[in-house]
């Protein structure tokens, strides 16, 4: 059987069995022959030299690690199929190792430009018309505290009220996998809270509500994708290009100036609630800046 006949009985098997969809198997149509014609028609008899010599080659074409790591898990289902078919007694991409993806660094802001939001929303919150005090002190609140704790947006939205009524410099939250954890709170976004609670009690549509954010909407608070919108036209009229804030940015901002201001990995990890260190490492870069400002201002053999 020709490789061009073993990739269909692959195809085959793939929808019959596994129902992959049209475009997956489309997919694995156009990576496979790709890798069949590089190879001189023979991707079946592949050995494992030849396998890397094509990774290299789509390497070199500009593909990205995303892309590369995609043909190749084309590969390995096809040559695992042939395995189990007793089509060949081995599999090449067994001993090759997937293309490393890099990690987009986050975006984040400077610590002026945080402070320019936050500001901007202090003033709003002040400065408001009666009728309009009530979404400023509200963005306020919610601002500060973002900045403040180092919240995922979601469980910031949905704070229960029992968090303002304390007024203690932390509270624990419950995040993804249903963990607590403590996180702290500034004095200023302590303040921006209890100036909220005021306006959010003198509302009666309002002053029912186990959230500290109530809302009229299916989640009985104030919806993401409202903070996210309200968040982006604050940034704007704080002088600051609103595609370049999101809810995500001020945690990333909140992590960023800490380990900038000398705070530990690990305390960091902790404070913005993941389970594994790898995924703050993202953060490593601001740490080697800080390593290489140190040792440029006190090694004796500095310039």
């Amino acid at each position: 059987m020709k490789s061009g006949a073993r990739i269909e009985a692959f195809l085959e098997m793939m929808s019959a069995e596994r129902g992959a969809a049209d475009n997956t198997l489309a997919s694995y149509r156009r990576d496979l022959e790709d890798a069949s014609e590089f190879l001189g028609g023979r991707l079946a008899d592949a050995d494992a030299p030849a396998i890397r010599g094509y990774l290299d080659d789509i390497a070199g074409r500009g593909f990205a690690a995303t892309s590369q790591a995609r043909k190749l898990s084309a590969l390995r289902q096809f040559f695992r199929f042939l395995y189990a078919e007793g089509l060949r007694t081995d599999d090449p991409t067994g001993v090759l190792d997937s293309p490393k993806k890099d990690r987009p660094l986050p975006k984040t802001m400077s610590e002026a430009e945080t402070g320019r939001l936050l500001d901007r929303a202090a003033m709003e919150a002040s400065e408001s018309a009666e009728g309009d005090s009530l979404a400023a002190t509200r963005l306020h609140a919610l601002v500060e505290v973002l900045y403040a704790t180092g919240l995922r947006v979601s469980e910031l939205v949905s704070l229960p009220l029992t968090v303002a009524l304390r007024d203690e410099r932390f509270f624990v939250v419950r995040g993804k996998g249903e963990k607590d954890r403590m996180v702290p709170l500034s004095a200023k976004a302590r303040e921006a809270m209890r100036r909220w609670l005021g306006d959010r009690n003198a509302n009666p549509r309002l002053v029912e509500s186990p959230f500290l954010f109530p809302a009229s909407s299916e989640s009985g608070h104030v919806p993401r994708q409202v903070f996210a919108r309200e968040l982006k036209g604050l940034a704007a009229r704080a002088g600051i290009a609103s595609a370049k804030i999101s809810p995500h940015v001020l945690r990333h901002a909140f992590a960023s100036h800490l380990l900038q201001n000398g705070a530990d990995l690990r305390a960091v990890q902790q404070l913005l609630g993941h389970s594994d260190i790898s995924t703050t490492q993202i953060y490593t870069h601001v740490l080697e800046e800080r390593l290489l400002k140190l040792v440029n201002e006190h090694h004796p053999l500095a310039d």
